[in-house]
């Protein structure tokens, strides 16, 4: 199974501080991965301004509208999910991009609201499981000896 998995969680320095998140329990699933940064796919460089969601929109820490890039971003794992045929995504929790369930409040202080990033939303409206790094257990099995 090809699953649609935030690149940072793989150890691509892709993040707005031009980091990665390596998640080790994400990379020792061993499934067929296809790494993807939104917001790099979007058009942002390595390293951006932070950016939370504040009123719908995306806006830097600077008050800059980024929405544009986010939903190019958006478009373009829908893409990668029909020629993948993706049904899963494992993408980084609480990202304004990829957060599932939980996102920054859009003040820039690290409190969370419910929502969902501008991407795990498109990917959820189009059909595909999205769970986080953080909800790995219980969600995913590991693959067999025999792969």
């Amino acid at each position: 199974m090809k699953v649609l998995v935030s690149a940072c969680l793989l150890g691509m320095p892709c993040r707005y501080d031009a980091k990665a998140k390596t998640h080790p329990a994400v990379i020792a699933l061993g499934h067929d991965w296809v790494p993807f940064c939104p917001e790099v796919a979007g058009g942002l460089g390595t390293p951006r301004p932070p950016a939370e969601i504040v009123g719908g929109l995306v806006k830097t820490i600077e008050g800059q509208d980024v929405t544009r890039e986010y939903l190019l971003g958006a478009e373009e794992a829908l893409r990668l999910v029909a020629t993948h045929q993706i049904e899963l995504a494992i993408l980084k929790a609480r990202s304004p991009a990829c957060g599932s369930g939980q996102v920054y409040d859009g003040s820039f202080s690290r409190r969370l609201r419910s929502g969902d990033g501008v991407c795990a939303a498109a990917l959820k409206r189009a059909g595909v499981k999205v769970i986080s790094e953080e909800e790995i257990d219980g969600h995913l099995d590991r693959p067999s000896e025999s792969r």
